[in-house]
């Protein structure tokens, strides 16, 4: 099934966990504010890393040596096998890459997104599940813009950045 005649099965499900599928505001990690969709439980785990694929990476992979990238993208999924939260925009091909590994191995992970949540947000298609069952946080620290259509790149900078302090601040709080 898919599109339009995946609504009233997603409907009962939105129903039957509505916790997962209810915008939540004021998310407090290190001093910023997001708002989220998604299991909040999430940031009581114990470990977490970033998916943050590097250009230098990427450069080299378009000239023929591709082994820096396969093996940090490899090295994501195998720290998520071992039960680390990932937390990443998501934004390269390769980063969407490792989701896609995340989501169909159904590991835990944590979204960070370029645009707030209208009232009624769902979930794309493709992440509902992984949100249903409580393996997905989708947390933006802006409010939703219906008129944003593209992410920039100081978008890109930041939501890389904050991932790394929610990383950062996520792997202290466990330690103190």
């Amino acid at each position: 099934m898919a599109g339009a005649e995946m609504n009233p099965q997603r409907l009962a499900t939105k129903r039957l966990k509505p916790g997962y599928f209810r915008v939540q505001k004021d998310i407090e990690i290190g001093g910023r504010k997001y708002d989220g969709v998604g299991n909040v439980a999430l940031l009581m785990e114990k470990h977490f890393d970033v998916v943050h694929v590097r250009s230098l990476m990427v450069k080299a992979a378009e000239h023929g040596d591709n082994q820096a990238l396969r093996d940090y993208m490899n090295s994501r999924v195998l720290l998520a096998r071992k039960g680390v939260v990932m937390i990443s925009p998501f934004i390269s091909k390769q980063e969407k890459m490792v989701m896609q590994v995340l989501l169909k191995e159904q590991k835990p992970f944590v979204l960070l997104a370029d645009n707030g949540f209208r009232d009624y947000f769902k979930p794309a298609d493709y992440l509902f599940d992984a949100c249903a069952e409580g393996r997905l946080l989708i947390l933006s620290p802006w409010p939703y813009d219906g008129t944003k259509r593209h992410i920039s790149r100081a978008d890109c900078i930041a939501l890389n950045a904050m991932a790394e302090d929610i990383c950062q601040q996520l792997t202290s709080d466990q330690t103190t």
